[in-house]
């Protein structure tokens, strides 16, 4: 018997996603079931082959479910995650309520699969931010062969990062341009279509954003607490992925062409790096697609062991669904949990 597994925000773009990567992927479920907000109950959503009708979160008994991937936002996770964790589902959550808990593990399965195991302590499992789960996949195996000291990021994330409306505002904006209409900023504090807004999330005290906040917390988190990191995320008028350029100065040497030979091997990457026009990876490539994406590498003459290098992932797969579905695998793969309806 295979697993029931329930996914929480099934109507939004990484709740979509999620279903259509646990369908492809095959993943070992009897039952999916879809789950919303009441207003949202009766919506049909696809999964592989089959067309779901969407359940009510807040009714919904979560007894004989084995896994939740939840997609809705931290307030609902905050609310909800501890109660499915308690009927014995466990929770592997998109937002970001849980990432900085200590009795929470944060998870990218390339780079750190061993600590899942402290998922036992509530029952919930966190998915980092998007910009973090790219970089990290990249780092792991740098970090390995040179132990990294500090890491410089910018970030250019696409407008899919902060959901449909944020999409929507693209399009509308894009439209009202070519045909001289009005421009309004409704999602964003200012016009995204052709444009760059150098702020993501909230600004803190230190005159950093939380996004920024959240990469260097992150990073530390699933890799290394004395990696040193700044970051500077920008959003670019892109539909789906984000794109990364990234310093890297190490404690020992390793060439550009040393971590070209150690990132072709690593798990979840695939290098596209020759030197001549188009000869490299961007967001239009990696849309839809499972790897992050690794070009431009060279090295930094301005450090004694140091690299550059350009980085790009779909952020609705690698940086949320796909990575969540990864840590429901890791569970089955390691028996971590076995089907409860088939234990009963």
């Amino acid at each position: 018997m295979g697993y029931k597994v329930a996914v929480v925000g099934a109507t939004g773009n990484v709740g979509r996603e999620i279903l259509s990567i646990l369908a492809e992927r095959g993943f070992p479920a009897d039952e999916v079931v879809a789950l919303a907000s009441r207003r949202s109950q009766g919506t049909e959503v696809s999964f592989g082959d089959k067309t779901l009708k969407v359940k009510a979160l807040d009714t919904y008994d979560f007894s004989d479910t084995d896994i939740c991937l939840m997609s809705a936002g931290g307030s609902v996770s905050k609310e909800w995650a501890p109660k499915i964790g308690a009927q014995g589902c466990v929770v592997i959550d998109n937002s970001s309520q849980w990432r900085t808990d200590p009795d929470v593990p944060l998870i990218v399965p390339e780079v750190n699969a061993d600590a899942i195991t402290g998922f036992k302590a509530k029952n919930i499992i966190a998915n980092p931010n998007c910009s973090t789960a790219q970089l990290v996949v990249a780092l792991k195996p740098l970090h390995d062969a040179a132990t990294i000291k500090r890491v410089v990021v910018s970030t250019y994330q696409s407008v899919s990062g902060a959901g449909k409306d944020a999409m929507d505002e693209l399009f509308t904006q894009t439209r009202a341009i070519f045909v001289s209409d009005p421009v309004e900023a409704k999602k964003f504090p200012k016009r995204i279509a052709f444009n760059l807004i150098p702020q993501i999330d909230v600004f803190l005290d230190d005159g950093s954003t939380k996004e920024e906040w959240k990469m260097v917390a992150e990073t530390k988190k699933i890799l290394d607490p004395k990696i040193k990191l700044t970051a500077t995320c920008v959003r670019v008028p892109v539909f789906i992925s984000h794109s990364e350029a990234v310093n890297v100065e190490f404690e020992k040497e390793l060439s550009a062409e040393d971590a070209r030979k150690i990132l072709r091997e690593a798990p979840g990457i695939l290098v596209v790096d020759t030197r001549e026009p188009g000869g490299y990876a961007t967001p239009h490539e990696a849309a839809g697609e499972d790897a992050t994406y690794i070009s431009r590498l060279r090295d930094d003459p301005t450090v004694e062991n140091g690299i550059n290098f350009w980085c790009v992932s779909d952020n609705l797969r690698k940086g949320a669904a796909l990575n969540a579905v990864q840590i429901a695998e890791v569970l089955v793969n390691r028996k971590l949990i076995t089907p409860r309806r088939q234990a009963a």
